[in-house]
Parts: C-alpha cells; structure tokens; sequence
C-alpha cells in the first residue's frame, strides 16, 4: 500500500466512528499550500461552517498560506465561525494526516477560542 492509500484508510477508519457517534465532524484537508477545514452535521449532511487559506482575510493576515502561521489562522477563524452558529463541541476528523505541524496549530487555535473535541 502506498502514502495515499494508507492516509485514506486511516480517514475511512475515524469517519466511520465519528459516524457512530452522531456529533458534529471537523473535518481538515491539507496541501503544500493551503490548508482546508469543514463543520459538518452529521445528522443534516451539511457544511455549518468553514474556514481556509484561500480566503481573502486569511491571506490579508499571512505572508504564506502553506505554514503553521497559516493554518492558526484559520483553527481561530473557523471556531469563530462555529461558536456563531452555536457549536460548542465537534468531533476532530484530520483527514488521516499526522496530527503534528499545520494539524496540531489548527486544531489548538480552535481550541484556545473555546471550541471542544
């Protein structure tokens, strides 16, 4: 099995059991040079709120959208965004990616604006 393989069973493994639980999925999507983060309800299979490099105040805060720098950025603005659509807590889904480096600084910016995992 290569990279991708093995990143995308390690993916289909904790959506199943994010699934199970029936909660709100934080789902992360990362690039060489950006980075991409969803709110999903589960029960309405529907996108409440998103966040990624791409946006124009996003990028207005950074020198370059494919760092650590970055993807704080957006870990502060999609918990921002969250908290106004009233969810308290989700369910981290990092896509099968490592939790370190970009993963690791999104997911503690959202947690320092007060979003729960």
């Amino acid at each position: 099995m290569n990279k991708i393989g093995a990143r995308k069973k390690r993916a289909k493994k904790t959506r199943k059991k994010i699934q199970e639980l029936c909660v709100n999925r934080m789902s992360i999507h990362r690039t060489s040079n950006h980075i991409y983060v969803q709110i999903f309800d589960e029960k309405l299979k529907g996108v409440l709120a998103s966040a990624s490099t791409v946006e124009k105040c996003v990028k207005d805060q950074v020198n370059t959208t494919g760092n650590v720098e970055a993807a704080r950025a957006v870990g502060k603005l999609v918990a921002e965004r969250a908290k106004a659509n009233g969810i308290e807590s989700v369910a981290f889904d990092r896509g099968g990616f490592k939790y370190h480096g970009r993963v690791k600084a999104l997911a503690e910016a959202a947690r320092e604006v007060g979003l729960k995992f």
